[in-house]
């Protein structure tokens, strides 16, 4: 008898099908996918780190324009808050001709008046700048008087046609 049992029947045709003795898988297969998956997940690598790297970039430039724009528009607040201060308020209402009121009266609902009204004081002409007096007292003399008031012409009356 020799080392190797026979086989019978389906047992013999079953050991037919796969190969006799020892056999190595092939290693090239193996090794072709695992290079593959490597360099594919380094250039995903790449491509992710790329994207990163610009809107980095995108961030940084967004972030010099917020700072831009916020310097402006502190500048423009202060500007504002200069030109809404009470002494400037006031002294731009002077060069305008403008005068302080006096004591102001109030409308009840009821219909009376609470409080005396009172005229505002009179503003010399001294105190007018020249751009803002009428042409004639500028040129006439050289002490400012009193600006006259602008004439205007009559209104006719009459309706034509009839």
């Amino acid at each position: 008898m020799s080392g190797k049992t026979e086989l019978k029947g389906r047992a013999a045709r079953l050991a037919r099908l796969f190969p006799a003795g020892p056999r190595r898988a092939a290693r090239t297969p193996f090794v072709l996918l695992v290079v593959v998956l490597l360099g594919g997940g380094l250039i995903g690598l790449l491509v992710l780190n790329s994207a990163l790297s610009e809107g980095s970039f995108k961030l940084d430039d967004l972030q010099t324009d917020t700072k831009k724009l916020t310097d402006e528009e502190q500048a423009l607040q202060r500007d504002v808050d200069s030109y809404s201060a009470p002494e400037a308020l006031q002294r731009r209402a002077r060069e305008l001709g403008m005068v302080p009121g006096s004591d102001p009266a109030f409308l009840n609902p009821d219909g009376t008046v609470k409080g005396v009204p009172s005229a505002a004081a009179q503003q010399s002409s001294a105190q007018i700048p020249i751009a803002l007096r009428p042409p004639e007292t500028v040129a006439s003399s050289p002490a400012p008087s009193a600006p006259s008031a602008p004439s205007v012409p009559p209104i006719p009356t009459t309706t034509p046609g009839r």
